[in-house]
């Protein structure tokens, strides 16, 4: 078997996140890193984040810093990832790419710990940056400008120190002194060599600061002294006149300020006053800049509190420290602070966020928190602390949202909504801010407005008042027997005005380039002048109009019968026409292009014929309406567009760019879109590539998407052809169909569609551009573990379980908050009048609320459901957890009933079971939980299966009985009409009793722990949490479990996949994914052995089972994968492993169906590593290597960089394959259709 593996939709997670202005001067983006890609955002004025620029490096992306030389306007990005190079980036916005500029190999590639590329720090001035690794390893490399301004590098120096632990590292401002290099270093040389494990004890944090002597040219420990063991975090102040310099460290409960020959200034963090006293305070991230004389420093704790750092100085003497409560938002991996008054939190988990700031805090009337080191009390028990409570957003406010599925956590695909294609259904995110989220593959669309019409309408269009104008100023609606004129403002209204003639059918309008406005209707052409003069052109004799095509300066109309007349706008603004022609046949459809800049008109027009053909003829004066090429389609043409090839010329990233290639759609009544490229100086037509779009014939319109001409193609559903990073897109819309579509324009809606749909007119807008699904989300409580799909009933169970959480029984906040509405609502119905009814309504209303809240648990309300997921859940105790099982219907995204665990119960694991001893049962719902799990080691008190019957058609769930298991139910399958468990290392098979279940059969010799459990005829398949897959067998008659077969490989499973009787695909903690299968001559050994290979099972071999498992396919996909499905996931395709991973990305591996696919892909890979080596320096076979050697898995996010190529490197490689570049990329858009 040959897989083909595609990423759909990438990595959502962002590990770190840095700022500058990477692309122009004065331009402020953001660089993100997320995981094993690297991507350019930048917010537009409107504060939406746009995506300019994504690339798959191939390698672990450890860390990121901006810099830049002094007097310099633009930013370079140095690199830190597991290639052991250091390497530094350009944007290049010429290319739309970044381009390695420098490239420094210094050690062993992979994430080592005394290999550096985990920490990285550069000199303010841009003169120098050190990379550290965890232990030992510091290299400091010097950089500089050569005659040409072009960057260069030194060799590195090192300062390296044996045994010594490295925690954080800054590069301190020392203006043009030699630059300094801060670091937080423990020492464990005595730690190693004493037995007793006091030197462990008394190991101490140092902060030693490194000189780089720029004259010498050598790097010296220049100081070093101990600081509070709590530290973990260093943040440069600036100095030089602009501050005092030296450095913030950030320990547990402190920021204390250090300088060389400085006395120490400590300020003590402010604390919730919901934490216990065990738990700290530890600063993850922070960000600052500076602005005129002022230093703004804004950090934020573990618990996502944002305080505001102040230094009050003189000269170079720092008097006080303050720390300010500022404001509350989700815990962040990185927060960048940005110069427009933006800041971007990158959430750790859940969707990312950008605000603006609405204040400082600097006001009198901002009450925040402040603790101050000047104020500092030192008491018997240690400083005493400063308290404060969260408060809603004050002084920032949310603009936009990214979409985050990180943590994908389980994931299932099915159609539960009876749409053409099935839905993915992924649990993601953690505690509080966990969701259940509902993809769909296509662009997200959102309804302005729906207004109905006074009958169906056939077309709709927009039109501006005059050529310069930013928003369009009417709408035109046309229906069988007249047309109607809409102004846009305000509001929209019917207008008489407008010199349109009201009474006809309109076949297109169009504003012409001398703000004169034409209506093409069946009798002939009316065109208003600017002055609201008036001429007509009647058509000839009996003939009427049937389709016309305009632009600003040309008009061609074919009339009935077959003849195409072709008009141009004189430069005294009238209509002349210029050639008519006989096509020799009915014309289906016409189109003309827009005039290109600087010319006077579009060259071509084309024309689809009902006799199956679309033909280009000439528009130049000399050879007007002459047939240029013909090519025949297979079908009727139903419509036909001409668009460039996205920002031709000038991106030279995609086909044909550069030339500025021309390109021809052509929608054929059979559903099918055709799309060939028009030689831009003969019309010759080449290239043909055609793609199946619905059962509804498409018919094509032209829209702005992002300042550019794009398509809107309308069939059963409708689909956007739009360029995104400088690559064709062409995808489906999350939209019912429409019958006819125009760009649309306003003030509300910048970039949208107006569009007709049966006897109504509707304002769409898009909302991502870019992202591969769009999602609908509900909230979940705790952090979702596990869910499994009814498949009759359609409803979802969910397991959700939290650790060191509060249950919500047990909440004090919510009780009080429940007690003050209560006292509200007796307060108001005495002020009413106190009377009888009011007490009597009053009492009825809690009643019914009280009812409500019985049946979906005491779940709560939606204000304090999003301010638990700004603020967080309050801590429990380690030992404690909150847990409850939900049941959703997936349809209307709502959850019907929702059971809290109680007893420090945690639900981890779900399954569907059919008891054949109790059919009057039915289906039954299994819940595995755990009471009181704790970790290190890990230990339960004890473990129960819970069995739930579905009531009300699946709406609400209730208890049958619970089993005690002694152990953690890991997973849970049902086998053969019972229920099996992996409790820990056990397996075990019951059944159903009255008062609980009976065990029946128990197999006790497994490796570790059940991770995942799937059966097959008498076959069980075992994921063992860190020795791979075991395939078993219950032997009936001896009622008995043996294991016939196992791996050759230690693997820590987190997923795994039934595919067939002999075969498994699985994944592991580490990033790989694998399909096992038995060899099946063994397996029908096994099958024909009377004992059932029982005996063979007792001999072993290799210390395990006796036969053993063949991996055939093994790849590193560079995350932990969390869930694997098998799926078709379009109408008529073909089955495909669709996986899931923790930093919710989701790929799909495709099984190849034919010798030839498989090795045309293998060898572009091949070239494509030769030819386009990743961009950090990994090597790209190593990397999907890391652990196993990639076995018979195409990599084909690497061939689909084959576009990036330079067009002579795309030429060599498609003759080393014995294609043309056109046949290739054709190749890799059919692969990936075939898929979605």
């Amino acid at each position: 078997m040959h897989l083909y593996n595609l990423t759909l939709s990438r990595p959502s997670a962002i590990t770190c996140a840095i700022y500058g202005n990477f692309s122009a001067p004065k331009v402020h983006e953001i660089v993100v890193a997320r995981g094993k890609v690297l991507e350019l955002l930048r917010p537009d004025d409107a504060g939406k984040v746009q995506a300019i620029h994504s690339t798959e490096v191939f390698g672990i992306i450890r860390s990121l810093t901006p810099f830049r030389f002094p007097g310099a306007q633009q930013d370079y990005v140095i690199c830190g990832s597991d290639s052991g190079r250091i390497v530094i980036l350009q944007y290049s916005k010429d290319k739309n790419c970044f381009t390695r500029i420098h490239q420094e190999t210094f050690g062993k590639s992979g994430c080592r710990r005394i290999v550096p590329g985990e920490y990285l720090a550069v000199d303010p001035k841009g003169r120098a940056c050190m990379i550290a690794a965890v232990e030992k390893s510091k290299f400091v490399y010097v950089l500089n400008r050569d005659n040409d301004a072009r960057l260069t590098i030194s060799s590195p120096l090192e300062a390296h120190k044996g045994s010594n632990l490295c925690y954080a590292l800054a590069g301190l401002d020392m203006g043009f002194d030699n630059p300094v290099f801060a670091a937080i270093e423990l020492d464990y040389a005595e730690a190693d060599t004493d037995p007793s494990g006091e030197a462990a004890s008394e190991a101490q944090k140092h902060l030693t600061m490194y000189e780089l002597d720029l004259g010498l040219n050598h790097v010296v420990r220049k100081y070093s002294e101990p600081i509070d063991n709590g530290a973990n975090m260093l943040i440069p102040v600036p100095g030089a006149g602009d501050g005092p310099g030296g450095v913030i460290v950030c320990a547990e409960n402190f920021l204390i300020y250090k300088n060389v020959d400085h006395a120490e200034v400590r300020a003590v963090i402010p604390r919730r006053s919901s934490l216990s006293g065990e738990r700290g305070v530890l600063i993850t991230a922070y960000t600052s800049f500076r602005q005129k004389q002022t230093i703004y420093i804004f950090v934020q704790s573990e618990y996502g509190d944002l305080y505001r750092v102040t230094l009050d100085y003189e000269q170079e003497v720092v008097k006080e420290l303050r720390i300010k409560y500022f404001d509350t938002i989700p815990p962040a991996a990185s927060i960048c602070l940005m110069r427009k008054g933006f800041l971007f939190a990158a959430s750790e988990f859940g969707d990312h966020s950008l605000y603006q700031f609405s204040s400082l805090g600097d006001d009198a009337a901002d009450a925040g928190v402040e603790s101050s080191s000047a104020s500092l009390m030192e008491t018997d028990e240690g400083y005493q602390p400063v308290f404060f409570d969260p408060r809603p957003l004050t002084n920032l406010e949310p603009l936009d949202r990214l979409d985050s599925l990180a943590p994908i956590l389980d994931m299932k695909v099915a159609n539960l909504a009876d749409e053409e294609i099935p839905q993915i259904y992924a649990t993601c995110g953690r505690g509080a801010r966990s969701t259940l989220r509902v993809l769909r593959p296509g662009l997200a669309v959102t309804e302005m407005a729906v207004s109905p019409l006074p009958g169906n309408p056939t077309a709709v269009w927009t039109i501006k008042r005059s050529a310069g104008d930013e928003y369009d100023a009417y709408i035109v609606v046309s229906f069988s027997n007249a047309t109607l004129v809409l102004s846009i403002g305000e509001t929209v209204e019917e207008v008489s005005d407008s010199g349109f003639n009201g009474n006809v059918p309109t076949v297109q309008c169009q504003l012409l380039a001398d703000d004169s406005m034409l209506q093409v209707y069946p009798g002939g052409l009316r065109h208003i002048r600017p002055d609201r003069r008036i001429n007509e052109w009647k058509a000839p004799g009996r003939k009427t109009i049937s389709q016309a095509t305009t632009n600003e300066r040309q008009v061609a109309i074919a009339l009935s019968g077959g003849e195409v007349v072709y008009f141009e706008l004189n430069p005294q603004g009238m209509l002349v026409e210029s050639e008519k022609r006989e096509m020799g046949g009915d014309v289906a459809c016409l189109c003309v292009a827009p005039v290109p800049e600087g010319r006077t008109r579009c060259p071509f027009m084309a024309v689809g014929m009902y006799d199956g053909t679309a033909r280009l003829l000439s528009l130049a004066p000399d050879t007007t309406l002459k047939v240029l090429s013909t090519q025949a389609v297979g079908a009727t043409p139903e419509s036909v567009l001409m668009l460039d090839s996205p920002q031709s010329g000038r991106e030279g990233t995609d086909e044909g760019a550069g030339s500025g290639a021309l390109f021809l759609q052509v929608g054929l009544v059979n559903g099918v879109l055709l799309r060939t490229e028009v030689d831009r100086v003969t019309g010759q037509l080449s290239d043909t590539r055609t793609r199946f779009l619905g059962t509804k014939p498409p018919k094509l319109f032209a829209a702005a998407v992002r300042g550019e001409r794009s398509m809107l193609a309308l069939s059963s559903r409708p689909w956007l052809g739009y360029s995104d990073q400088g690559k064709f897109n062409l995808v489906p819309m999350s939209y019912e169909a429409l019958d006819y579509a125009a760009g649309f324009c306003s003030e509300q809606v910048p970039e949208g569609f107006v569009a007709v749909a049966k006897n109504s007119l509707r304002v769409i807008a898009l909302e991502r551009l870019g992202e591969f699904f769009n999602q609908q989300s509900l909230r979940l409580r705790y952090t979702p573990r596990k869910f499994v799909i009814h498949p009759d009933l359609k409803v979802l169970a969910i397991a959700e379980a939290d650790h060191a959480a509060i249950p919500l029984a047990q909440r004090e906040d919510l009780k009080q908050a429940a007690a003050d509405a209560a006292a509200a609502a007796a307060m108001e119905a005495d002020q009413q009048g106190g009377g009888e009814a009011a007490a009597q309504a009053a009492a009825a209303a809690a009643a019914a609320a009280a009812a409500a809240a019985e049946l979906v648990g005491p779940e709560m309300g939606e204000e304090s459901a999003a301010r638990e997921e700004q603020w967080g859940a309050p801590k429990g105790e380690p030992g404690q957890w909150a847990s409850c099982v939900r049941i959703v219907d997936p349809v209307s995204l709502q959850t019907t009933h929702c059971i809290e665990m109680a007893d420090n119960e945690a639900a981890l694991s779900v399954c569907l079971v059919n008891f054949d001893s109790h059919p009057e049962h039915g289906t039954l719902l299994a819940v595995g939980t755990a009471q009181g799990l704790k970790f290190y080691p890990r230990e339960a008190q004890n473990g129960f299966v819970h069995l739930y019957r579905f009531l009300d058609g699946g709406k609400r769930i209730e208890l049958v009985h619970k089993t005690p298991v002694e152990g953690v139910p890991g997973a849970l399958a049902a086998f053969k009409g019972r229920l099996l468990v992996g409790v820990d290392s056990l397996l075990r098979l019951y059944d159903m009793g009255k008062k609980r279940m009976l065990r029946k059969c128990e197999y006790r010799r497994l490796p570790t722990r059940v991770a995942t459990l799937h059966v097959a005829g008498s076959r069980i398949y075992v994921g063992d949490s860190q020795e791979s897959v075991l395939f078993m067998k219950y032997k009936k008659a001896d009622n008995q479990f043996y294991v016939f077969a196992d791996d050759i490989v230690p693997r820590h499973t987190t997923a795994t996949l039934h595919l067939d009787y002999d075969t498994l695909a699985g994944a592991d903690r580490f990033g790989n994914v694998f399909v096992s299968r038995l060899p099946p001559e063994i397996s029908a050994q096994v099958e024909e052995d009377p004992t059932g290979g029982k005996y063979a099972a007792e001999t072993g071999l290799l210390g395990g089972a006796p036969n053993k498992l063949r991996a055939t396919n093994t790849f590193h996909v560079g995350e932990a994968v969390m869930a694997l499905q098998r799926a078709v996931l379009q109408p008529g395709g073909r089955e495909l492993i669709v996986y899931g991973t923790i930093n919710g990305a989701i790929g799909v591996l495709y099984p190849f169906t034919s010798r030839e696919d498989s090795d045309f892909f293998q060898h572009l890979e091949m070239h494509m590593r030769q030819e386009h080596p990743p961009l950090l320096g990994r090597d790209h076979l190593a990397y999907r290597s890391y652990y196993f050697p990639v076995k018979d898995v195409v990599d084909g996010d690497l061939c689909e960089q084959y576009p990036q190529l330079s067009a002579d490197k795309q030429r060599a490689v498609a003759e080393e394959l014995d294609r043309t570049p056109g046949e290739v990329l054709k190749k890799l858009e059919d692969i990936r259709n075939k898929l979605v």
